[in-house]
């Protein structure tokens, strides 16, 4: 009876690695290095240290969306959306057609 008593205490300090690190975010890990190498005492101490420091905090990442500049029309004088072609205003195109020099008259 008592050597089922020694066992249990045994294996209580065996694995309060693992009992300690079980809410970490690497808790498997602790408790394969507990399992795995806690019968050396540098791999039981390890596993104990690992599983009493402190998680780094998980840093939350909000993406912001990027505000474009509105377009500013030069005929009218007012803002339309981004990306428009047409003065939401007056309807003046945004975008000048290229013309051919070729077509024009011009003298020599």
């Amino acid at each position: 009876m008592v050597g089922l008593i020694l066992i249990a205490i045994g294996c209580f300090f065996y694995f309060l690695p693992s009992i300690l690190g079980r809410k970490k975010r690497n808790a498997g890990a602790i408790v394969a290095l507990n399992i795995f190498l806690g019968w050396t005492v540098l791999g039981w101490i390890v596993a104990l240290v690992w599983a009493l420091t402190n998680d780094a905090p998980t840093q939350i990442v909000i993406p912001v969306a990027q505000v474009s500049q509105p377009i500013l029309c030069t005929s009218c004088g007012k803002y339309s959306a981004s990306g428009s072609q047409f003065c939401t205003s007056c309807g003046r195109s945004f975008y000048v057609q290229p013309v051919s020099v070729a077509s024009h008259n011009l003298p020599a």
